[in-house]
């Protein structure tokens, strides 16, 4: 009911909007505004944007430095909201409801393309129906692309995981699907890839992400920090690109020319920049960096920041004009990439109801379809952790009674961070009641009082309710009140007494329990793992709204699981390592064990790619896939630690040297389901700085039981093959290279014939 009365509100709204054409703003309204070369169609985007620009005075420019613009009356240009977050849904504080997807997190640990490719373009037909509603801008501050490095980060949530390889595959098609591909403007919304770049600590120790100086070698800048951001703008094609809070090697992010310049010189973005909130006055009031307030607007304006969120441009550009800091000029050049980038969305086309994407309305917008793939994402991110003796999935037909415990199952808001409203949501326990209605009894006990769990209260009674059931599902794990921006973790257990409730059910059940954990990361849960008394552990993350749906179906057995883990799991023992390390690469010497599944030397809760299902499965590498592969003869090798090797750099064509790696999976089980291929390599012999083992590439298939399905993996030798040196330069080593799949092996030679 209450979805029916959103909805009928909405339509109310927008049908108001539509009648009522003289209230709505946007620019180029005729009759008396259309007549700008600006709102010329026919022009170039880069001939119009330089028209509006020579139309403002000093004051209207400046007033385009902040991210809520102001209106120019003058020219029937409206005010505009550049800060929009569509994370994994819309998040706008003035829509009733939006698609709510799952967590970054756990949308990754579907390693599947086509999803988030789809996820990224929902959510952009959501954002533009928003839009010609009047409840939405079009330029979404989104995805977080930040390799999740540090398992205590707050935000690793938001971010694809800790591999620079699936985070960049995961940027391009978000972005890909975001801003909708070739339209006749360039942008259906626009996406921006953030935050530019090894911000992973938002506050440790003395450390806050307002005032910390990330010390990152060359090699790691190149094999792990930039992949992600390149992969966003050369293959995502993204318009946005945002510079975050921290310095890197000594200079604010906001104010490096050479690391904003990598990305418009090397890397080819056309977009604007823009900084993240405050991050321009962090320059001069955090950083220490510039001498004053102008100093600093001055340095990031020749870095190529376009726009400041925040007021701090706002506020001290005319001054820095006047003390001859910063030329006219700069600023135009800013607003050229900005005015650009709303033009490509259609901005300045007249009323956005009347274009080619004004169709698009609230029947749009918590549509069937959308819901549709929410609850397919959620099913595809579920990580089935442990499954001791095949406890799941439960069979209805065999079981009387089921006690759900914990506080978060009841819990209704399952998005995590920058959630909007969702369509509908529903709690864990209330799907397993819907589920199970007819079949069985269910019964709930909270245990805790919170997810903190700072008492044992209500232990007692949730002990005397689990006795009383056939089977026990606990749901436990953290919330957005453990985890999140401006808050890092100091601890990777269970909050509170968690772990205490979660041993004295187990103890007190008939049969083996269920763990069910929240959170988007990682935890020691190694005595849960250990305990026989619990039979299965799931992780959810933060699933969206269909995600209790999707977790009591897999429960189940309408759904098998195939989400894995795109984020090692550490013991309690790594918060010893200190956060603001940003070394990735172990160093014994110091005790050091680096970080993520490529360099950790240390015991691990559960690995990079961990995931079960209810299937076994086998795997064979088809004969027509390459055992030699030949470089150009022209190509000069070098010696390298007893390894010959050329630079990446010297290569011509890399993109004749790709070859597909075919693979053959056998389902072994009775259940169909997806199921994710990882295709891992080893270089021919570890070198200084080499990391263990990388992933290649993944593939999502379908399978059906006893039966085998061929799939295979792009591989480019210069992409995915390379590694970066100490001075951060990319060198292929020649040799033999080990490919894995499961535990199949395949040999590949890589020479120069």
């Amino acid at each position: 009911m209450c979805k029916l009365v959103w909805f009928i509100i909405l339509v109310l709204l927008f049908d108001h909007l539509t009648s009522e054409s003289e209230s709505v703003e946007f620019a180029c309204k005729p009759p008396r505004h259309s007549t700008y070369p600006f709102c010329n169609t026919s022009l170039t985007i880069s001939g119009r944007a330089q028209s509006l620009i020579s139309l403002l005075t000093l004051s209207e420019k400046l007033q385009r430095l902040t991210t809520n613009s102001s209106s120019i009356p003058r020219l029937g240009i409206p005010p505009y909201q550049w800060r929009n977050h569509a994370l994994h849904g819309v998040a706008a504080t003035t829509v009733a409801s939006a698609t709510s997807f799952p967590q970054v997190i756990l949308t990754a640990a579907s390693f599947n393309r086509t999803l988030w490719y789809l996820i990224g373009s929902a959510i952009g037909v959501e954002g533009r129906a928003l839009y010609n509603a009047g409840l939405a801008g079009l330029t979404f501050w989104s995805p977080n692309v930040n390799v999740f490095r540090d398992p205590r980060w707050g935000r690793g949530q938001e971010t694809p995981g800790e591999d620079p390889m699936l985070c960049s595959a995961y940027a391009s098609e978000f972005v890909r699907g975001l801003q909708g591909g070739p339209h006749d403007h360039g942008l259906f919304v626009s996406a921006c890839c953030k935050h530019f770049t090894a911000y992973d600590l938002d506050k440790w120790a003395n450390f806050t992400k307002y005032n910390f100086n990330a010390l990152v070698t060359q090699q790691d800048l190149e094999d792990t920090y930039l992949p992600p951001f390149r992969s966003c703008i050369q293959q995502g094609g993204a318009s946005c690109l945002m510079c975050s809070f921290n310095q890197v090697n000594g200079v604010p992010a906001c104010a490096n020319e050479d690391l904003l310049g990598l990305a418009r010189t090397k890397w080819g973005f056309q977009g604007y920049i823009t900084s993240d909130c405050d991050a321009v006055a962090n320059v001069y009031e955090y950083h220490k960096y510039a001498k004053s307030a102008e100093d600093a607007v001055a340095d990031v304006l020749r870095a190529g920041v376009d726009i400041n969120c925040g007021t701090y441009m706002l506020r001290h550009t005319q001054s820095a004009i006047k003390q001859g800091k910063v030329e006219e000029e700069e600023l135009d050049r800013a607003l050229f990439n900005l005015f650009s980038v709303q033009l490509r969305l259609g901005m300045f086309d007249g009323d956005p109801r009347k274009g080619q994407f004004g169709k698009l309305g609230p029947w749009n917008v918590c549509s069937t379809e959308h819901r549709t793939l929410a609850l397919e994402a959620a099913r595809q991110g579920i990580v089935l952790l442990k499954n001791e003796n095949k406890i799941l999935p439960l069979d209805r037909d065999f079981i009387t009674s089921l006690a759900v415990i914990g506080p978060m199952a009841t819990e209704t808001k399952l998005g995590g961070d920058y959630s909007g409203i969702a369509c509908s949501s529903r709690s864990i326990y209330e799907e397993l009641q819907e589920f199970t209605k007819g079949f069985l009894s269910i019964s709930y006990a909270s245990g805790c009082h919170d997810i903190a769990c700072q008492s044992v209260e209500g232990f007692n009674e949730a002990i005397e309710t689990a006795k009383e059931a056939d089977y026990v599902i606990i749901v436990a794990g953290i919330d957005t009140t453990q985890e999140g921006e401006d808050l890092d973790r100091d601890s990777l257990v269970l909050p509170g007494e968690q772990m205490v409730l979660i041993s004295a059910i187990a103890d007190a059940s008939k049969r083996p329990v269920i763990l069910v954990l929240t959170g988007g990361g990682p935890l020691d849960v190694l005595s849960a793992d250990r305990n026989p008394l619990i039979s299965s552990i799931l992780w959810v993350g933060y699933p969206g709204e269909a995600g209790a749906k999707a977790l009591a179906e897999i429960i189940f057995g309408l759904v098998n699981p195939a989400g894995r883990l795109p984020m090692t799991w550490y013991p309690e023992s790594f918060t010893n390592v200190p956060m603001s390390d940003m070394n990735m690469r172990a160093d014994p010497s110091r005790g050091y064990p680096g970080r993520t599944y490529r360099f950790y030397t240390g015991t691990r809760i559960y690995g990079f790619g961990h995931g079960l299902s209810y299937s076994a499965f086998s795997y064979k590498f088809l004969s027509s896939s390459p055992t030699k592969i030949s470089l150009y003869k022209s190509l000069k090798a070098e010696r390298l630690e007893g390894v010959d090797e050329v630079l990446v750099d010297d290569m011509q064509d890399c993109s004749k040297l790709r070859f597909g790696m075919q693979v053959s999976v056998m389902n072994l089980g009775d259940l169909d389901g997806s199921h994710v291929v990882m295709l891992f390599s080893r270089w021919p012999k570890v070198l200084q700085g080499s990391p263990t083992t990388q992933l290649v590439g993944f593939s999502s298939v379908h399978t059906v039981s006893y039966e085998s399905i061929e799939t295979s993996i792009l591989v480019d030798p210069c992409q995915h093959l390379s590694l970066a040196y100490e001075s951060g330069k990319r060198i292929l080593p020649l040799g033999s290279y080990t490919f894995s799949v499961g535990d199949t092996h395949h040999i590949l030679s890589l020479q120069i014939y």
